[in-house]
């Protein structure tokens, strides 16, 4: 009888062992799409190029594209304010990822409950590193705001979704950063900086604060860092728009670019020793851009230097009801300032699977979320 007695408790006690010490499952699978993937999500901030939306319920924001022709190749969701004609890199990066869902924007109502545990995306349009940039865009969300509205609102509903600390789930979520165009284009280069500043030394104050906003997520718990480049803006036809009587791309928008991005990959690199236990990837989006300006037809594109759309007064949004191209896939800019979804694939697919370091650095994003 006594055998008896002790049998079932012994099953009891092994049982605990092996669920609490050996299941390859954790608390942060709870809601994962492939059981135990390295990946559970992505957690997005940044501007106008990975925005998804946000901007449509800023009643004050000039910065949107909740409207036709926007999204005009993507029935699924149509003009929901994502800066293209279809998918933004951020939508290919997940399907690459096989993420079960498109990530939610951050001010959407019904972002909330069980739909946040795949991520969310924070990033506005016309906003940038620095609080004061975007101004003239009316009504944004700074990068300050996107990381306070993550820590103080999305964090402690993400706990109480997966079942546990943030210090736990976290290390599983991808977070993308794409900001800091617009404090070049929307805060330097309209005089909004004290005017004895220098591009060098206003570049070097962005990478200060962007290695402290970053840090700030780290000390939340994020481990995995997707830090995307600033484009070839000098090259976009809102640019070359505003400067008629230059031939090519603007180089002093361009030289800006080069700067930042030059801080940004080496950043990757000096800010590991301050952020023990993180991995960064630097996405060189520049490098890929240019190269398809540089040589188009091979990658299947035809026209480098107009807007797909009708743009509107500014040179940079379209036109809303506006004429389009038909043949949107040969076009690299769909309005005066945002590729078309054919860029964005090649973006995603070299940012994804690139093995080569002048496009990903040190690694890409594919062996970074098997990490």
């Amino acid at each position: 009888m006594a055998l008896k007695t002790k049998t079932p408790f012994l099953l009891l006690i092994l049982s605990f062992f092996f669920f609490t010490f050996l299941s390859p499952c954790s608390c942060e699978c709870k809601f994962r799409a492939n059981e135990c993937t390295k990946v559970q999500g992505m957690f997005v901030f940044g501007s106008s190029l990975v925005d998804n939306g946000n901007n449509n319920f800023l009643v004050n924001s000039l910065a949107k594209a909740n409207y036709m022709p926007y999204g005009i190749d993507f029935p699924l969701l149509g003009s929901s304010g994502r800066f293209t004609n279809g998918k933004n890199v951020i939508d290919i990066i997940g399907e690459h990822l096989k993420l079960p869902v498109y990530i939610p924007n951050f001010n959407d109502p019904e972002t909330k409950g069980s739909k946040i545990v795949n991520g969310v995306n924070f990033a506005s349009g016309g906003s940038g590193i620095l609080d004061n940039t975007g101004a003239v865009a009316g009504e944004v969300i700074s990068l300050n705001k996107q990381i306070r509205n993550f820590e103080n609102v999305t964090l402690a509903e993400l706990e109480e979704q997966l079942g546990c600390k943030s210090n736990e789930s976290l290390k599983d979520y991808l977070f993308v950063v794409g900001s800091g165009g617009n404090d070049y284009s929307l805060n330097y280069f309209l005089g909004l900086t004290n005017s004895n500043v220098s591009l060098q030394d206003f570049t070097a104050n962005l990478t200060i604060t962007l290695s402290h906003q970053l840090k700030r997520l780290y000390n939340m718990g994020a481990r995995k860092f997707v830090l995307m480049a600033l484009y070839p803006n000098g090259c976009s036809p809102m640019a070359r728009a505003r400067n008629p009587m230059t031939t090519g791309c603007i180089e002093s928008l361009n030289r800006a670019a080069l700067l930042f991005n030059a801080n940004l990959r080496s950043l990757v690199d000096s800010i590991r020793l301050e952020m023990p236990g993180s991995t960064l990837v630097f996405v060189n989006a520049y490098k890929v851009i240019m190269d398809i300006l540089q040589n188009p037809t091979p990658k299947g594109f035809g026209d480098t230097k107009n807007p797909c759309c009708e743009v509107g007064g500014t040179g940079t949004l379209c036109k809303e009801g506006g004429n389009v191209c038909s043949k949107r896939n040969a076009y690299v800019y769909f309005d005066g300032l945002h590729p078309t979804e054919a860029v964005n694939i090649v973006l995603a697919n070299k940012a994804f699977a690139s093995n080569l370091k002048a496009e990903v650095y040190p690694t890409n994003v594919k062996l970074l979320s098997q990490i």
